[in-house]
């Protein structure tokens, strides 16, 4: 979201100033030109809400705006242009300068709450909508949150490089990020996961050996305690032979490709897998029935974006995350 607030305003940023030349070189005299001038805000603006509203979409659970939510978008920015452009038609001098301030207020406004906003979303806050099931009953479908970017450090946008460390991921917390998929044809859980954000509660740390055996967690050979938000709903699944050796596994494991193998059997009997440095072992609460790390491996430290902070919708939820 973030980057896509920083084009938006940058879009927007390159518009104001272009058209302050137009306007110093008296450009908006011609009639034909400042219709065109007009009609390009409209088609701006429409382009800049489907952007925006498209990326929300595909975020949350419908997938993307649908053919018909596209098309009803494209149809208003176009009735929007033509309007321009026969409004500029008809403009008298006095009119022309009040069609060019309302035209450069808006882009102005945009270009600083564009900026304005991934900035802090860079660095400090972001907001996320949960998608499913996998997180109940810390989060629920449809929660709205706060992630909380600042709690482990500042990273330099872009770079997945810490400037300056504030504090450990622990187990226990719950955490935003990137899907760790490089290729975006990969299939994890039955489609594609590239470049979607998911929230999950960390279980195991770097350098920590892992497992699972009915449903228990083991870690380092010590079983560790179920805890308050732990949910399960159906009984152990009857564990599956394992026919590849420890390295095979762990290999496998950290190729994403360990589902491929054992499929759902996964959910109730897991590894043993020791997590590589930088990473960690994420699950969800909801353990059965929950897409996580043990089908598709470790979160790699630069993935996470933060810590899931606090529930501010809807308003029966309002809540910190525990």
């Amino acid at each position: 979201m973030e980057l896509r607030l920083l084009i938006i305003g940058t879009t927007a940023f390159i518009f104001a100033k272009t058209a302050k030349y137009f306007k110093k070189k008296n450009l908006f005299q011609n009639k034909n030109f400042f219709m065109a001038f007009n009609a390009l805000f409209a088609l701006i603006a429409g382009g800049m809400i489907y952007y925006l509203l498209n990326f929300m979409s595909a975020n949350g659970i419908q997938g993307g705006l649908s053919p018909s939510k596209t098309a009803l978008i494209i149809t208003a920015t176009v009735a929007y242009a033509v309007y321009n452009i026969y409004k500029a038609k008809n403009a008298g001098k006095k009119q022309t300068e009040k069609i060019y301030a309302f035209n450069l207020d808006w882009a102005e406004t945009v270009y600083f709450a564009g900026f304005f906003a991934s900035v802090a979303m860079f660095f400090l806050l972001q907001a996320f909508k949960i998608p499913s099931a996998s997180m109940r009953n810390t989060l629920l479908e449809k929660d709205n949150l706060f992630v909380n970017k600042i709690v482990y450090g500042i990273r330099l946008p872009f770079m997945n490089r810490k400037l300056i460390k504030f504090g450990d991921i622990k187990r226990g917390d719950v955490i935003v990020f990137r899907f760790p998929a490089e290729n975006k044809k990969q299939i994890n859980c039955g489609e594609p996961q590239y470049g979607r954000d998911f929230v999950k509660r960390v279980v195991g740390l770097p350098g920590e050996t892992v497992e699972m055996k009915n449903k228990q967690v083991f870690i380092n050979g010590d079983l560790i305690p179920s805890q308050s938000y732990e949910v399960y709903s159906d009984h152990p699944e009857q564990n599956v032979d394992n026919f590849l050796s420890t390295e095979q596994y762990q290999r496998i494991w950290e190729n994403r490709e360990l589902e491929q193998y054992f499929g759902l059997a996964l959910r109730d009997n897991f590894g043993p897998v020791t997590i590589p440095q930088g990473a960690y072992l994420a699950i969800g609460d909801n353990r059965d029935f929950s897409c996580d790390s043990r089908f598709w491996g470790p979160v790699p430290e630069k993935n996470i974006k933060g810590k899931a902070w606090f529930i501010h919708w809807p308003l029966s939820r309002v809540s910190l995350i525990k």
